[in-house]
């Protein structure tokens, strides 16, 4: 890869770090904990000295997420908490959103691709400090009705599949050009497009969001803008951080952690504005 001999290896070891701390978001508070990725991989990994680094960074983060989820998104389907049929209409045209969105996003100039990311980061961010979580979610009572849900999994009918695929496709198109998971997006829209309940829309969730990560990501590596090595490195991190922030999950006042989590990518957001101008 062009741009890897001008990586350091301390840098090699704050891609591993920036694993960590997003995949600890990503156990602890579920979606949007990916978006951090990029902020991360710009002024902490200290990709922002590289030529395209705009872009650099949003190719890797894109690929390291879609990694990312395709590991997550295999305990989900041993446990059979994956809606195949509707997770494959949103992935399959969403895919295509995502690759139309990879490519918008790559002939954007760089300054205002991370202004509008920035941007993008405020408005979830204030989502996430207002935005109400079922308070069954991950329970015992929410696992029962996940049990039932499995029983009769949703028709896909010719009304819902377009519906599903329609929000597919807009999803993957935001997550290719920001080089996002989508996860936040992603759930709410499996909800109301086919009815699943939110713990089975999550783990569906995963392979749009692996599929529509790896594509991005690739589509950049073919333009030499996406930095493989660094994408692994970060990977391996988020498993170790993820394991350890899902520990604490469940101990933790989730309500709290959602209020703190936002206000921090509120705060991220507005610095690299200020970096940027």
């Amino acid at each position: 890869m062009i741009y890897l001999e001008m990586i350091t290896t301390i840098q090699f070891l704050l891609a591993v770090i920036s694993g960590i701390l997003v995949g600890f978001s990503l156990g602890l508070i579920g979606g949007g904990g990916s978006i951090l990725a990029v902020p991360l991989f710009l002024y902490f990994v200290g990709l922002d000295t590289l030529p395209n680094a705009a872009h650099i960074a949003i190719g890797t983060t894109a690929l390291a997420v879609g990694i990312n989820a395709y590991i997550n998104s295999y305990m989900h389907l041993r446990k059979k908490n994956v809606a195949l049929r509707v997770g494959s209409v949103f992935a399959v045209l969403g895919l295509i959103g995502s690759l139309i969105g990879a490519y918008m996003g790559r002939i954007t100039p760089g300054s205002d691709l991370l202004t509008y990311f920035a941007i993008a980061m405020i408005v979830l961010g204030a989502y996430m400090t207002i935005r109400k979580e079922s308070a069954s979610a991950g329970t015992v009572a929410e696992s029962d009705r996940l049990n039932d849900s499995l029983k009769k999994c949703p028709k896909l009918t010719k009304n819902t599949s377009m519906k599903v695929g329609g929000l597919g496709f807009l999803v993957g198109l935001l997550s290719g050009y920001f080089g996002i998971g989508g996860g936040f997006l992603i759930v709410p829209s499996l909800m109301f497009s086919s009815g699943l309940c939110i713990t089975r829309a999550i783990g569906t969730s995963l392979l749009s969001v692996g599929t529509f990560g790896v594509a991005s990501g690739l589509e950049y590596a073919a333009f030499g803008e996406s930095l493989i090595a660094i994408a692994i490195l970060y990977v391996v991190g988020g498993v170790v951080g993820g394991y350890a922030g899902t520990s604490l999950a469940v101990k933790a006042p989730r309500n709290t952690l959602r209020l703190v989590y936002g206000a921090i990518i509120i705060l991220v957001g507005i610095y690299m504005l200020l970096r940027i101008y």
